[in-house]
């Protein structure tokens, strides 16, 4: 089994990947103070809570956007494992054509998900992921790595509005049930429910204005299954792309693993 770990700002995916196929999938809290032990532990609580045991864990792969979490995660998994996992990052073959000004700094978590879409899609493409950002990225036929957008996630907006406004009660995200609330729950859900919806809509559309071109629009993260359906464009809803890049990233690389 396939150990994919990917450490994003709130959560990290962990998932175990067998004869190419998702066998299970796990998210726990990130955390910048804890300790590889502690991480450890938790992988390893995981693995048995699936049956898994360490010894049927044959290699790992990690991605991650959280530097101080990074290495507490990745030694914590040698721990369990006794392997040392491959890392995404400079230097792995992605087969994209990443035409930013600066490759380096592109997350991630950003290639991995492209990677994974285009395995599925025909570019070009557009790719959204709803996290604790809202990411919007582009990539081109020859699978050219363009560009993007990086916008507040849903949740960051909505601990915005309630730490900045007194009167304002922090509420659960749930789909609003129409545009126009009724009271103040109803009316702050329809604003960042509908709200991103929207901002969504009409960043799509200038997205492709400005390429010139219609694209294939697919979206992943936490938060897309609740925004993606009050969209009005037409938009691939993909669960699992994460887990599904990082086993495609090993497969490409793990003939040079150090």
């Amino acid at each position: 089994m396939l150990l994919a770990i990917d450490i994003g700002n709130t959560n990290i995916v962990i998932g175990g990947i067998q004869d190419g196929k998702i066998a299970f999938e796990a998210r726990i809290a990130t955390d910048r103070i804890k300790t590889s032990d502690q991480y450890g532990a938790e992988i390893k609580s995981m693995l048995s809570l699936f049956n898994v045991k360490p010894r049927d864990v044959e290699d790992c792969i990690i991605s991650s956007v959280v530097p101080p979490v990074f290495n507490s995660v990745r030694t914590g998994v040698r721990k369990v494992i006794g392997k040392y996992p491959l890392v995404v990052g400079p230097g792995i073959k992605t087969g994209l054509n990443i035409q930013m000004d600066n490759p380096s700094q592109v997350g991630s978590d950003r290639i991995v998900i492209a990677v994974a879409a285009l395995a599925e899609y025909e570019p070009p493409l557009i790719l959204l992921d709803l996290g604790t950002a809202t990411t919007i990225e582009v990539v081109g036929k020859g699978s050219a790595y363009l560009g993007g957008c990086i916008i507040p996630g849903v949740r960051v907006s909505l601990e915005a509005l309630t730490s900045r406004t007194a009167q304002l009660p922090g509420i659960s995200l749930d789909s609003p049930k129409q545009v126009i609330g009724k009271n103040t729950v109803d009316c702050m859900r329809s604003g960042i429910m509908y709200g991103t919806a929207a901002m969504l809509d009409g960043m799509l559309d200038r997205v492709e204005e400005e390429l010139g071109f219609p694209t294939t629009v697919v979206a992943t993260g936490g938060m897309a299954q609740f925004v993606i359906p009050l969209c009005r464009r037409k938009i691939q809803l993909e669960r699992d792309l994460l887990l599904k890049g990082l086993h495609i990233l090993y497969e490409k690389n793990r003939g040079g693993k150090k």
